[in-house]
């Protein structure tokens, strides 16, 4: 860490705001931050961990907002807080011994499905539809699986909860972008917890780019909460395909 210059830590502080814009709008800060921090030099198990640290703070600033505008009730969605909490951390122990070459090949196919779904699908709006399972089995099926991805691979989290919501939850868009702040931090939490155990996160670079997380996701929820899908909607899809060639490139 002190061999970057004060132009790098600057750079990477603005690609950090940029990134908590989109992570609180539709997910996918990631795409932006973790690149970042390779391309600055960290070694990827310090990559990933400080880039825990830093969207940590992004996805707290838009969760907080979306419950002081009462579009998030805390109560109703603890049963899938704790077994996102259990899944990430699961998931971060995992990827600090196993390979993850599966999953470099299978998500891009997935996002590309899901951004295939939020173009076309007529039922992602401003209103909520018809909810098919309750919400511990909700938080089995999309809390405790896809925070172990989490931990364990990272791309597209925030699709793939906001499409547990839409489609078993039947919450509208702007609804959902809330709840998946609050499970996205969750998982944050937990992955960042395990990763600083193992002794992987740069503290200073991560509170610093945290910080600028805070402009972002603040700007990027305060958006979600005035646009609903107008906004919400065409931006999964633009993050879904991004992530999509991003992993494919990388393959």
């Amino acid at each position: 860490m002190e061999a970057l210059s004060p132009e790098v830590w600057f750079l990477l502080a603005m690609v950090a705001a940029l990134a908590g814009f989109v992570d609180a709008i539709a997910g996918g800060g990631g795409l932006l931050a973790l690149p970042a921090l390779l391309a600055a030099g960290l070694p990827p198990l310090q990559a990933l961990a400080t880039n825990k640290l830093q969207g940590s703070f992004g996805t707290l600033t838009a969760t907080v907002h979306h419950v002081r505008h009462g579009g998030l009730k805390l109560r109703e969605l603890w049963p899938a807080v704790l077994l996102t909490f259990i899944g990430a951390a699961s998931g971060t122990v995992c990827v600090q011994v196993l390979p993850n070459t599966l999953l470099e090949h299978l998500v891009p196919v997935l996002l590309i499905g899901f951004a295939v779904y939020f173009l076309f699908s007529l039922r992602v709006g401003d209103a909520d539809a018809r909810q098919r399972i309750g919400l511990p089995a909700f938080g089995l099926l999309i809390g405790f699986t896809v925070g172990f991805y989490d931990g364990f691979f990272g791309p597209g989290t925030g699709s793939f909860f906001a499409l547990g919501f839409v489609l078993l939850l039947g919450w509208n868009l702007r609804r959902a972008t809330g709840g998946t702040k609050l499970l996205n931090f969750t998982s944050n939490i937990a992955s960042l917890l395990f990763f600083a155990l193992g002794g992987h996160v740069l503290w200073g670079l991560g509170l610093v780019m945290g910080l600028a997380q805070v402009a972002g996701a603040w700007a990027g929820s305060h958006m979600v909460l005035r646009h609903g899908s107008r906004i919400v909607r065409p931006l999964l899809v633009v993050v879904c395909l991004a992530l999509s060639l991003k992993l494919l490139l990388s393959a």
